[in-house]
């Protein structure tokens, strides 16, 4: 186990079809009883890459053909509800179902194992799927969230998530689409305070909570919270593991320590500059370090 700091200085298958969704190029493919859009770059090892909230996998269009151009096949997925994916028959959000929908996209993908990359709910749903099958998780990398079930709900911690509460309320939908939803930009702003967030940074996951259904959906990952932590949470990690911290996040680089009990196999934690959204706030720096972790 190790770590590296950078300091402040420094399912079911299906054949993929091509589709037109607003202008923008995506492929869909049905795994897991969902119709998922993403989108693919290169050839080679795949590595599924998996976006949080509030956010769409344009999050990672910045180190996605990076990615590619190392040699790996990078796919950064739509998730569940998240248009253009469709919206979930069966309406789970839970984290055992975020973990299943990976191992059965590696599955729909014609490949019998991945490398995950997650960042926020992308890295609940990576170690979920980490859990669940490791055999399938040739690495696991996650960005700005530390294992859940090593979690310390401190008052420091409830206040900073204090969302995940709001989003229990039936006005929850409102609220976020209130003044063009602006609260998106307000939790962006919260989680990488040190950031001078792009104009037009938020503007793709707003054009996606705008498509019917989809916003409910969002909020459906944090409605399915339930008291304690869930099982898939629970267990220790088998997988090769690296956490990406942000020395500018809310989140704490000592969480990350506090991680280490999860895992049983290499742990390592990378510490950069930035906050939540280390990847969109440093993309040169997370590029670099990514590159290198996933060719080591």
């Amino acid at each position: 186990m190790s770590e590296i700091k950078l300091g402040r200085a420094n399912g079911t298958s299906a054949t993929p079809k091509a589709v037109d969704v607003r202008r923008r190029r995506y492929q869909c493919i049905e795994a897991n009883s969902v119709r998922f859009a993403y989108l693919a770059s290169g050839s080679g090892p795949l590595v599924l890459l998996v976006h949080g909230f509030p956010d769409t996998a344009h999050t990672w269009d910045l180190v996605r053909p990076a990615i590619a151009a190392a040699g790996f096949r990078a796919v950064a997925l739509f998730t569940r509800g998240i248009a253009p994916t469709s919206i979930p028959a069966d309406g789970e959000y839970g984290s055992a179902m975020l973990g299943r929908d990976l191992l059965a996209l590696i599955t729909a993908l014609g490949e019998s194992s991945a490398i995950i990359v997650g960042h926020d709910w992308g890295a609940s749903a990576a170690y979920a799927a980490a859990a669940i099958d490791p055999a399938r998780v040739k690495k696991l990398i996650t960005v700005g969230i530390p294992h859940p079930g090593s979690a310390r709900l401190t008052p420091r911690v409830l206040w900073m998530v204090r969302h995940f509460f709001r989003f229990q309320f039936p006005d929850a939908e409102a609220l976020v689409k209130r003044d063009d939803f602006a609260h998106v930009d307000e939790l962006v702003r919260r989680w990488s305070p040190a950031w001078d967030v792009p104009r037009g940074e938020t503007d793709a996951v707003k054009a996606a909570f705008r498509e019917p259904g989809c916003l409910k959906a969002a909020l459906g990952y944090y409605r399915a919270l339930k008291r304690g932590i869930p099982r898939e949470h629970k267990k220790r990690i088998l997988v090769d593991s690296v956490a990406f911290a942000g020395l500018d996040d809310n989140v704490e680089v000592a969480a990350y320590e506090h991680a280490r009990k999860m895992f049983s196999k290499r742990y390592d934690i990378v510490q950069m500059r930035g906050g939540h959204f280390m990847h969109r706030e440093h993309p040169e720096v997370f590029e670099r370090e990514l590159l290198r972790v996933l060719t080591a």
